[in-house]
């Protein structure tokens, strides 16, 4: 499972039970907090997680800022699994692109990007880049 943790939402993603494909979940009103975090701890048990990959939104210099403390800090929220995080710089661009190219307008909908990102995110970490 992995998360593209934001200030306003949380884009989820699962892999198949072999951990080959990553698939968009769905997106998750971060507040209430304690809301947020039961959504996905039921997530993760309806799907028999293991291990929760959390996006890193790392600076482009590889600094981690003030977004990365946030994110590290609600993930050690997530109780009785396994916390990875990933690098995802530029995941929420590739994302746009790939949705631009799937002719899906996300404009209306920034939900569509952050489900996709957390789609990217799961790919990244499956295939160890």
């Amino acid at each position: 499972m992995a998360l593209d943790i934001g200030t306003k939402r949380i884009g989820i993603a699962l892999s198949d039970f072999l951990h080959i494909i990553a698939n968009g979940y769905s997106c998750i009103d971060r507040n209430p907090e304690n809301e947020a975090l039961a959504k996905i701890e039921q997530i993760a048990k309806e799907n028999k997680v293991e291990i929760i990959v959390a996006g890193l939104p790392v600076n482009m210099d590889g600094s981690h800022g003030k977004q990365a403390e946030d994110c590290e800090n609600f993930a050690s929220k997530i109780k009785g699994y396994k916390i990875i995080f990933e690098d995802e710089r530029l995941t929420s661009e590739q994302a746009e692109e790939n949705l631009k190219q799937r002719k899906k307008d996300f404009r209306k909908n920034k939900g569509l990007v952050d489900i996709e990102s957390a789609r990217i995110i799961l790919e990244q970490y499956l295939s160890g880049t």
